[in-house]
């Protein structure tokens, strides 16, 4: 009988049966000396007692503040080290952390803020170019349930003061009254239609996610992790943040937002053992003119996760960073995020063309979308996740929740996935972002692949565009290496006689970068607006399709 295309992770650690405070409270305990927070952009260090004794005073702040268990506290910032402190201080006191994009304007910022009831927003005084005051001032009279807000720039002074007014035996008397099992954090997911649905995640969730992502890394309290990914997602405050503290690592922020040059200083000047990313930031770190001056040989492993990892960057990624060890995790919000996940001593064929196995204590299958029913190994299908990792809902959102987490608890992720006869999983695409050309499905992530090996491509996206006679064609967004002088004509030959013809993009367009959102994620839903409008294609985008 064929085997079926199901998994369950086994694992000699049992989950953690902890609230966050309590592991960090073990944390403190075991390595009080140890570096656990170092942010060289804001001259910032801590050991493990001292962001304690910060996380504490915090925490009582936000009590002198009116914040009680099950309020929601909303934090606009990039990242920072204030950002942590928040993180674990809402954590001890049972609030529920709202974490708002940065690169939210005011539109969004008033959804997320209205739509979590938050009570009280920390906000940066500005990202970039853009000024924060000015926008939550237009907004203020759309969200009746805020009722303070703080700039960390100017007022973390007076959320200090208010900690004075506070018993200090006061926050460990509120913990006493968490369960692991409470809500604690609510990330807004950014999808491509309708508004974005509050992925509402747990003590249990969170922690347990994160450390058994550390433990595949075989993180020790020797391990400094740097964290160039937001906070405000998954990728920064579970995989980074809450990885490190359940293992005792360092936590290294290299700047408020990615710059490739300032991660490679500040892993050299660190002896960072260990460097995380979605594949855009490695390919800007892999190809940035400082890259073969740097000292990276503190490096030994990290994460690629995000998005779809090309085969050939996780190669340069291993060879010219020295990452042996670096392991691509898969998973998304609802999953708290992470369900599948390389080994460090995988064979290397599965470190760079597979997203790993399940992870401990996880289901995965993966089904028919149209029966349900599970595939046999090596037949694509879509992939589901089941077990701890499985958010609680939707905040104030049962229609979708119940959308995505049918009646078994199994969380229906929207992914193309295989699995092979040994449990590896390879990530197809997406079911929305499939190419029906003619009859023929063609899956986005294999052109890319192919694409990939031309010498003067740095980054390709695959597309699908509206086709009067097809119903779609395929299109091609490249980004060329510095210097690169090919062409489209050149680029349509690189794939004549090395892939079936209708896979060959009818569309090319050579960019300079692609819209993406603030965690590296390709946004195609724009790429295809832009697309349709240059070609000229709304007359076959108006076109009803069964």
């Amino acid at each position: 009988m064929t085997a079926l295309s199901y998994a369950s992770g086994t694992s000699r650690k049992p989950l953690l049966g902890q609230t966050i405070g309590e592991n960090f409270r073990r944390a403190m305990m075991a390595w009080p000396t140890r570096d656990a927070l170092v942010v060289p952009h804001q001259a910032y260090r801590a050991t493990y007692r001292e962001l304690w004794d910060q996380v504490e005073v915090v925490a009582r702040g936000l009590i002198g503040l009116g914040v009680s268990k099950g309020d929601r506290v909303g934090i606009w910032s990039p990242n920072r080290y204030e950002w942590v402190l928040v993180q674990f201080a809402t954590a001890r006191i049972g609030a529920v952390l709202v974490n708002v994009n940065p690169a939210y304007r005011a539109s969004e910022l008033a959804y997320a803020l209205d739509q979590s009831g938050v009570s009280l927003l920390l906000l940066a005084k500005r990202f970039r170019a853009t000024e924060y005051e000015p926008i939550l001032s237009s907004i203020r009279d759309q969200v009746p349930n805020l009722k303070r807000a703080l700039v960390i720039d100017d007022d973390w002074s007076s959320l200090e003061r208010a900690a004075e007014d506070v018993p200090s035996d006061r926050v460990e008397t509120v913990e006493a009254t968490l369960h692991f099992d409470e809500p604690i954090n609510i990330q807004y997911t950014s999808g491509t239609t309708g508004a974005p649905k509050g992925a509402t995640l747990s003590h249990h969730n969170i922690l347990n996610n994160a450390y058994f992502i550390g433990q595949a890394m075989n993180y020790t309290e020797d391990d400094r992790v740097c964290i160039p990914v937001p906070f405000y997602h998954c990728f920064g405050m579970v995989i980074g943040n809450l990885a490190c503290v359940a293992h005792g690592s360092a936590m290294v922020v290299p700047g408020e937002a990615f710059d490739p040059e300032t991660v490679l200083a500040t892993v050299a000047a660190e002896h960072c053992t260990s460097l995380y990313g979605v594949p855009t930031m490695f390919i800007g770190i892999l190809n940035h003119p400082r890259l073969k001056d740097t000292d990276l040989s503190s490096l030994r492993t990290g994460v690629m996760a995000g998005s779809p990892c090309p085969i050939e960057v996780m190669r340069k990624t291993k060879s010219e960073l020295n990452m042996n060890e670096v392991t691509i995790c898969y998973g998304m919000t609802e999953t708290s995020p992470v369900s599948t996940q390389t080994a460090v001593d995988d064979p290397i064929d599965k470190q760079v063309g597979t997203v790993g196995r399940v992870h401990p204590h996880v289901e995965i299958k993966i089904i028919d979308p149209t029966t349900g029913l599970v595939v046999p190994r090596g037949q694509q299908g879509e992939l589901c996740t089941r077990g701890y990792s499985v958010m609680l809902g939707y905040w104030n959102n049962d229609e979708a929740t119940h959308a995505s987490i049918d009646a078994a608890r199994w969380m229906h992720t929207g992914d193309l996935a295989t699995m092979d006869n040994e449990g590896y999983v390879k990530i197809v695409g997406r079911i929305k972002d499939m190419i029906i050309r003619g009859g023929e499905n063609i899956y986005p992530r294999e052109i890319e692949e192919f694409l990939y090996r031309h010498p003067d491509i740095e980054d390709v996206q695959v597309i699908g565009v509206p086709s009067t006679k097809y119903g779609e064609e395929v299109m091609a967004w490249v980004k060329l290496k510095d210097n690169a002088t090919v062409d489209e004509p050149a680029l349509d030959a690189f794939c004549r006689g090395q892939i079936a013809t209708f896979k060959i993009p009818k569309y090319w367009r050579i960019v300079d970068e692609f819209p993406m959102t603030v965690t590296g994620k390709i946004q195609k839903y724009k790429m295809r607006k832009v697309a349709v409008d240059e070609l000229g294609l709304h007359d076959a985008a108006k076109t009803e399709t069964a």
